[in-house]
């Protein structure tokens, strides 16, 4: 078996046992992106001396035998929202095309205290604004599965990466489905974690109350490991949560049955548009999980409707406000010509894409005197109404099951001229991105070769119980080990 498909604990034995160094097994997969990423797309920006500095330390530690993790030694990738010290932070835009950080955020900096290995960035739609990868200020990253496709957004390049096996596991970040649908789209594990589960310090920010870090691998027990790594509490974010982080992949290896576990499935999830055969792989799907000693209910999310109006004005409000720094003056590009006012325009016309200006537009209107108590109030009383939904499901079941997206992924080009289609493909997901609670995207089936992903969700800090439905589901499938014909 060739090292880029290895799963994380399979890596981590060779390297325990010291069969192969971790500078042996980061360079593979440096070569292994030179020769094959040039067609997938997923990096921004490749780190090879960082990398093979952080390995070269991995392996006197791996030698030593002193402060050991299961990600000592491991490569990953960061999604290019993520902040790393002295390596391009972009966020795939032009306004920030040769930004380095001074520091690092700090699920880098936990996965640096573990001894990772930081291979590079990957490739998003602008600030997160997109659910393609479309709409990044550089390239289109291609689904590894089949390369006139999407690999979905905006954490495409983190899934895609995973998918081809050029890092065994990446960061993503999840505004509004971004670790979800790409992990969906490319046959990969996502997780979206509780929101303040993960700190968001050196994020850098789409819509602040939505934004979470979460893990991308090929396995629910692979994500598991790196959510142990990178969560927990932050005095650096004041949305951080201070619960003690779970030994998740421990509790993962006790997992034998589903018995006692009451799984909702919503019937607003299963409408019409949804395709026939995303909703049979589902629906398979949770039959197996029934078959693990699950009991299976129906039950109801009667604001479900509402989800997509009300987290795009929130999206739209929000990025308007985060993004109002980049001006010319205090971060990233400047255009400095003319009076200020002419640098402000300038510097913003060069800097953003189409889809960051609709967007910034859009959330300026709807924060505007006279629109404010129309729009963006409305919708955080909506928001509110969404949230109460879960709540009063989770009061009588432990997860929900539903699809991740109502396709499989979408040709190159298809949705990018129109918007609202594009919008509308993130039905599934956001609404669990407004009630702040986890959710985890696993593979269920295939429909003409392309991924179908399904989505397990839970109340506020419940991963480890989604992690365990996952991983028991996927010890009794395969599709998580099925790779593209670029594998």
């Amino acid at each position: 078996m060739k090292l880029h498909e290895l799963t994380i604990r399979e890596t981590h034995e060779l390297l325990s046992s010291r069969k192969i160094s971790s500078e042996e097994l980061t360079r593979d997969y440096l070569e292994r992106i030179q020769r094959l990423d040039p067609q997938v797309k997923s990096y921004v920006t490749i780190s090879e001396d960082v990398a093979l500095e952080q390995a070269k330390k991995a392996d006197e530690c791996l030698k030593s035998g002193e402060g050991l993790t299961p990600l000592t030694g491991i490569p990953y990738s960061a999604k290019d929202s993520i902040s790393t010290r002295g390596v391009n932070t972009t966020c795939s835009s032009k306004i920030l095309e040769n930004y380095k950080p001074f520091y690092d955020a700090t699920a880098i900096k936990k996965l640096n205290s573990a001894n990772s290995v930081l291979l590079g960035k990957n490739n998003m739609d602008e600030f997160g604004m997109g659910s393609s990868t479309e709409n990044s200020g550089f390239f289109t990253t291609r689904n590894p599965w089949n390369f006139d496709h999407v690999p979905g957004g905006s954490s495409g390049g983190s899934a895609a990466t995973v998918a081809a096996g050029l890092a065994p596991f990446a960061l993503g970040e999840d505004t509004g489905g971004s670790v979800r649908m790409p992990a969906s789209f490319c046959g990969v594990t996502g997780l979206k974690t509780t929101y303040g589960r993960v700190s968001r310090y050196g994020l850098i920010p789409l819509v602040s109350s939505f934004d979470t870090i979460g893990p991308m691998a090929r396995s629910a027990y692979d994500v598991a490991l790196v959510l142990e790594a990178i969560a927990g509490h932050d005095p650096k974010d004041s949305t951080s949560r201070v619960e003690s982080v779970q030994s998740y992949s421990e509790s993962l290896k006790k997992t034998e049955n589903l018995r006692g576990l009451r799984i909702g499935i919503p019937k607003e999830y299963f409408v019409e548009g949804l395709d026939k055969e995303v909703e049979a792989s589902v629906r398979t799907a949770i039959k197996q999980i029934e078959g693990l000693g699950a009991d299976v209910v129906e039950v109801s999310l009667p604001h479900t409707q509402y989800a997509i109006p009300v987290y795009y004005l929130i999206l739209f409000a929000e990025a308007s406000s985060n993004l109002a720094k980049y001006d010319g003056v205090r971060f990233g590009l400047s255009e400095r010509t003319g009076d200020l006012m002419d640098v402000y325009l300038k510097t913003r016309e060069a800097g953003f894409g189409a889809e960051a200006k609709r967007r910034i537009m859009l959330g300026t209107f709807a924060l505007s005197a006279g629109y404010y108590d129309a729009y963006y109030l409305k919708a955080q009383k909506v928001r509110a109404l969404i949230r109460q939904d879960f709540q009063k499901a989770f009061e009588t079941c432990d997860a929900l099951i539903t699809p991740v997206a109502p396709t499989t992924a979408f040709r190159i080009g298809e949705k990018v001229t129109n918007p609202l289609d594009m919008y509308l493909s993130d039905v599934f997901v956001v609404a669990v991105n407004l009630a702040g609670i986890p959710a985890l995207s696993v593979p269920c089936g295939f429909s003409n070769g392309l991924p179908i992903g399904m989505q397990i969700m839970g109340p506020h800090l419940s991963e480890e119980t989604l992690l365990r439905i996952g991983h028991l589901y996927q010890s009794q499938t395969d599709w998580h080990t099925k790779h593209p014909r670029c594998w």
